[in-house]
C-alpha cells in the first residue's frame, strides 16, 4: 500500500487514499457520461476506509443505490459509491498523480462509444507550446499556463 493524494480543481476538497495497486477501469455507462459530460470516466477502485477526506466533499444522490462525491465550488467529479458498499471509486484525473494507474478494462459497456477508443492516429496538440491557444490565453492573462 502506498498514499497517494488527490483531489478537486479548486482545492477546497483533498483527500488521501491508501492505494494497494495501479488497476484501474473505464465506464462508459450513461450516467457516468451524464454526471462528467464525457464519452466515459476512469476510476480507481478501493475500500471507502482506504479514504481519508481532508475536507469532506459535498454528495449527489445520482440515483437510489448510489451516490456520487463531488465539489460545489468548482464542480469537479471525484467518485462513485453505491449506498451499501464497502468499496467506492474515485476519479483517476483527481489523483494529483495519476500516471501510475492503467485501465484494466471497460464497464458500462452497453454505452460504449468505440470511436473514441483508439484515438493514437489523431494529431496531439500540446497545451503548453508556445503560441497556442491555450498558452496565449493564460500569457495574455500575466498567468503561466497550468499543467
Amino acid at each position: 500500500m502506498r498514499e497517494m493524494t488527490g483531489g478537486c480543481q479548486c482545492g477546497r476538497v483533498r483527500y488521501k487514499a491508501q492505494v494497494a495497486d495501479g488497476e484501474a477501469y473505464l465506464c462508459h455507462c450513461r450516467m457516468c457520461q451524464r454526471a462528467t459530460g464525457g464519452v466515459s470516466i476512469a476510476f480507481k477502485n478501493l475500500a471507502k476506509a482506504d479514504v481519508a477526506w481532508e475536507r469532506e466533499p459535498d454528495w449527489y444522490a445520482s440515483s437510489a443505490v448510489a451516490r456520487r462525491p463531488f465539489c460545489s465550488e468548482c464542480g469537479t467529479p471525484l467518485g462513485f459509491a453505491y449506498n451499501e458498499s464497502p468499496r467506492m471509486d474515485l476519479t483517476v484525473g483527481s489523483f494529483d498523480d495519476p500516471a501510475p494507474f492503467v485501465s484494466t478494462e471497460h464497464s458500462g459497456a452497453e454505452s460504449l462509444h468505440e470511436a473514441w477508443l483508439d484515438t493514437k492516429g489523431l494529431p496531439r496538440h500540446r497545451s503548453d507550446e508556445p503560441g497556442s491557444s491555450v498558452a496565449v490565453r493564460w500569457q495574455e492573462a500575466g498567468l503561466e499556463v497550468p499543467m
